[in-house]
């Protein structure tokens, strides 16, 4: 990238040390590159400005021209707000602060003419704006306010020192006199610029940010929001192609006794035509001579662990040791409980591996499994300690992959002379655009069938003046020998009140269900670790009816005989947590239920989730409903596998855009795998400046 790009930005005319440094800390902004790809989030047409008579209860946003007339500050401390009468010449509402009150008082005017713009919202029967952004109505505005203004998101001490959105803006505006053509260089080959018809990078940045029409505007976004996704799934599949051309893969040459003896013998049930096409899948992939990188998608009850397993016996027969990698203890325990079970009479020597196995017990442990007499190891992360050392591992199975970070996961590629093969599992279904982007250099296999007799959940919405009709019903399903979990919402910010919520919520159904005809346990995360292993195992051997619980119990309990799940205040959780919380019921071949208990008053994001959770058990489309509603950054785990941060594109509203760029990506390095071709070495080099500011995993 040219150097003067890569220029300090306090050395732009018109920031100095002092706004160097806020908009380094406040807005990332360290270099005059990256105020150039700090993009507005919204253009306000300046040429449009409205009446306050105009306002509408379905008026989104809009601008007006007017006077503040006075300003009073309305209740105190946390409950400060000001509140500034704004006029034209057809009515008048109220400009509403509840931040910084003293500072946005001292920095307005009466009876100047500003310019305003927010969304109306209504409050005793009058119109009011929120927060709105304010500047003056002067002259420059007046020459050059036609057409599309940029809005640049801000903070509140930058504000302090003019970098609000109007600051940012004359800021970019000064670095273009100094940015020519020349300073943003080509690096898209000439091809693709031709083929979908893109503008040119420097013409694209300067209609970012002083687009001459609307229409040039959309141009400079689907050119870089391209740029953006073809750049990652170049990265992505570079790394994949590397991975490939580099890292040599133990050889899984035959199916064996093992193998054979446990499926012909063991095995109560049919696979499914999904297991049976994902096992095909992991087969291929290890008669390859590469090392394998699958990442194993498939909804909660749908036969992952007996995929893992069958791979894991496959190593088995080829010499090889095999591990289970958990993220909880409770989880490695009924691992090794439902392989041990699975396994009886093959000769697979399987043990456990967690912090509480210790002592002489932990020594025998690992003298074995260094001599390559433990075939399986199941454990937690203490698998990955350096004391843990196996004879030969070829595969290593990981559940529950976004609980580990990377380094983490990375400790176990260490293990052998060759890095294992590994096979990465969630049962967190994950959006096609997202696996995309974040998971774009594993190849994925999808388990999307549930085994033949398993009844679908039952979902439906209580509110909690329903309460006693819902006891009633849980009170039926055990007297028909089922058990029930009840789940509490557990929040760290304030984790003293949801302990007293999930108190309260105990008592209640300790009331509702008393002793000796029921049996009720609790469990949540501020008990000590043996106390809440005893009341997960009372539940899992059928001892107690009902577990009252936080959401620790959404990864980890396996109990066929569970019918009901109750979720209480269901509005507090998202979706992906909800599906998963779900699907701890449904296991056995009994119908089971899911009670989303809510309040009246909802949001109309809440209502949405409630409606989504009632109409489908299909984890994929749960998925992309929670993709648009919370976007990818909220989505737990995304942020594990490297650092992927997207300045323009949205992975939800440019899902076709970033299949086109995951294509060409494919096509330039299927011609030109090395990009050494003419024309493609600016595209490399500014894939090595790229990858110099992004750390990419070599294993998601």
């Amino acid at each position: 990238m040219p150097t003067l790009l890569q220029t300090e930005i306090e050395f732009l005319k018109g920031v100095g040390p002092q706004r160097g440094e806020l908009l380094r800390k406040e807005m990332g902004i360290h270099k005059f590159v990256d105020l150039l790809q700090y993009y507005p989030f919204r253009y306000v047409d300046r040429s449009v400005i409205h009446k306050i008579r105009d306002i509408t209860p379905i008026t989104q946003y809009i601008q007006l021209k007017g006077k503040i007339t006075n300003f009073k500050v309305v209740g105190t401390k946390s409950s400060k707000r000001l509140v500034a009468t704004f006029v034209d010449d057809t009515n008048q509402l109220d400009l509403v602060w509840f931040q910084s009150v003293d500072w946005i008082m001292k920095s307005l005017k009466p009876n100047v003419e500003y310019l305003v713009f927010g969304k109306p919202t209504i409050f005793n029967s009058e119109y009011n704006i929120s927060h709105p952004e304010v500047e003056l109505y002067t002259e420059e505005i007046k020459s050059t306010g036609k057409g599309l203004q940029p809005i640049y998101s801000s903070s509140e001490k930058a504000k302090k020192k003019s970098l609000d959105s109007r600051g940012i803006m004359r800021l970019v505006r000064t670095l273009f006199e100094q940015v020519k053509e020349r300073d943003i260089p080509e690096f898209l080959p000439a091809e693709i610029l031709s083929k979908y018809r893109l503008m040119s990078r420097y013409e694209a940045m300067l209609n970012i940010h002083f687009p001459k029409s609307e229409a040039l505007l959309n141009e400079a976004k689907r050119r870089l929001k391209f740029e953006e996704l073809f750049i990652v799934q170049l990265q992505m599949l570079k790394i994949k192609s590397n991975r490939d051309e580099v890292s040599k893969g133990f050889l899984f040459e035959k199916i064996d006794n093992k193998f054979d003896k446990f499926y012909r013998e063991n095995m109560k049930f049919e696979l499914t035509g999904a297991q049976k096409r994902v096992l095909k899948e992991i087969r291929k992939d290890t008669l390859s001579g590469k090392q394998m990188n699958r990442l194993l998608q498939g909804d909660v009850g749908s036969g992952k662990t007996v995929v893992a397993l069958l791979s894991m016996l496959m190593a088995i027969d080829n010499g090889f040791q095999a591990s289970l990698m958990a993220p909880t203890e409770i989880l490695a325990n009924q691992h090794y409980e439902s392989v041990m079970e699975a396994l009886k009479g093959t000769g697979v020597e399987v043990a456990l591996v967690t912090g509480n196995v210790k002592g002489k017990a932990r020594k025998f442990i690992l003298e074995n499994l260094a001599e390559g007499k433990i075939d399986i190891a199941i454990g937690t992360h203490a698998l990955i300690e350096d004391g843990v050392v196996f004879k030969n591992i070829g595969l290593t199975v990981i559940d529950e992959q976004h609980r580990f970070g990377v380094a983490q996961r990375a400790k176990m590629w260490g293990k052998n002379r060759l890095t294992p093969h590994v096979l990465v599992m969630t049962a967190t279904p994950i959006p096609r655009t997202l696996a995309m982007t974040i998971y774009g250099d594993l190849d994925v296999s999808v388990i999307d069938e549930l085994p033949p007799g398993r009844k679908p959940i039952r979902t439906v919405h209580r509110a909690d003046a329903h309460r006693l009709r819902v006891f009633g019903f849980i009170k039926e399903e055990i007297s028909k020998g089922r058990q029930v979990y009840i789940v509490y919402p557990l929040i760290e910010e304030s984790e003293t009140l949801d302990l007293k919520h999930l108190m309260d919520g105990y008592e209640s159904v300790s009331r509702a269900f008393p002793k000796p005809e029921y049996q009720v346990s609790m469990v949540h995360g501020r008990m000590r670790a043996a106390d809440k292993d005893f009341e997960m195992h009372r539940f899992v051997k059928g001892e107690t009816d009902i577990m009252v619980a936080t959401t620790v119990i959404e990864v980890g309990v396996n109990v066929p005989n569970a019918s009901v799940m109750v979720i209480e205040n269901a509005e507090r959780f998202g979706l992906a947590q909800l599906h998963q919380l779900r699907g701890r019921v449904g296991r056995g071949a009994e119908q089971s239920f899911c009670i989303l208990m809510t309040g009246f008053k909802l949001s109309n994001e809440s209502k949405q989730r409630i409606s989504v959770m009632c109409k489908t058990n299909d984890g994929f489309v749960i998925a992309e409903e929670d993709l648009k509603l919370r976007g990818p950054g909220d989505l737990e785990g995304t942020r594990q596998s490297g650092n992927i941060d997207l300045r323009i594109a949205d992975l939800v509203a440019d899902g076709n855009i970033l299949a086109v760029a995951r294509e060409t990506a494919q096509a330039l390095l299927a011609d030109d795998p090395s990009l050494t071709k003419p024309g493609h070495q600016t595209l490399l080099r500014f894939m090595d400046e790229v990858s110099k500011e992004k750390i990419w995993g070599k294993i998601s």
